[in-house]
């Protein structure tokens, strides 16, 4: 790997309520506490738990994200999150355009941008998520979707707000399914996400931009994933939910 620096996430989704939140993160920030310069770790909870969660790892190496984040500053917007309210509570990141937000609430990829543009300006960074399903890898269709959704989902940011943002590679086909992309497979994806990036901002921009991958990452294939030349990290679902697991999957990634 380069000198980007190892960036791993848990994604909790819809998850644990706040007071089992905050008994998992009490756990786990003892567990990660010897890891700590040695790469960049977050937890991504639900709305609910954010609060008690950034409370619960004040003082720790292990950073809270949100799992959405409006576009609009606020107003009558319904069930939104701002970005001012989490900064509010001390939240860090957020991821935007998961494949779940994308396919049961239509999120399109202009609209991740402006998710992605909001929270820069606000000071939040973003975790933008993009991947394919099994159909379109069966179909050959993979390099164009990665392709349309990355240029899509980035559009309008500045090489200063791209190196801010990490990118999160997740084939849909390997998420929550037990399936895992093989090392070789994932790398070829993130080196055309690299490649991409050098095409829209430059070889000094594209080598600084954290690629994590997302699919199935558990403690006996994160160091063989991690180990690829242009994959800096994960965003792990599953596997975050338990503190010792986490741990290792850490651990074993380093």
């Amino acid at each position: 790997m380069s000198n980007r620096v190892l960036f791993i996430a848990g994604n909790w989704k819809m998850n644990k309520t706040a007071t089992e939140a905050v008994e998992i993160l009490s756990e786990l920030k003892k567990k990660v506490a010897e890891f700590e310069g040695k790469l960049n770790i977050a937890i991504c909870p639900t709305f609910t738990a954010l609060d008690r969660a950034v409370k619960a790892t004040e003082g720790s190496n292990v950073a809270i994200g949100s799992q959405d984040i409006s576009d609009k500053a606020s107003g009558a917007y319904t069930g939104e999150i701002s970005a001012e309210m989490l900064l509010d509570l001390g939240v860090k990141y957020a991821i935007i355009g998961h494949s779940e937000r994308r396919q049961y609430h239509n999120e399109s990829s202009e609209y991740v941008s402006k998710k992605a543009k909001f929270a820069l300006d606000a000071g939040i960074l973003p975790i933008v998520c993009i991947g394919e399903t099994l159909e379109e890898r069966e179909e050959g269709k993979m390099s164009n979707v990665i392709t349309t959704q990355l240029k899509g989902s980035l559009a309008g940011l500045s090489a200063d707000e791209v190196v801010k943002t990490t990118i999160a590679y997740e084939p849909i086909w390997a998420i929550g399914t037990g399936k895992t992309a093989s090392p070789a497979q994932a790398q070829e994806v993130h080196a055309l996400i690299r490649s991409l990036l050098t095409e829209a901002y430059g070889s000094v921009t594209a080598e600084k931009v954290i690629v994590q991958y997302g699919g199935s990452v558990k403690p006996g294939n994160s160091a063989e994933l991690m180990g690829q030349k242009d994959i800096d990290g994960a965003l792990v679902g599953g596997a975050s939910l338990d503190p010792a697991v986490f741990a290792e999957l850490i651990k074993n990634a380093l």
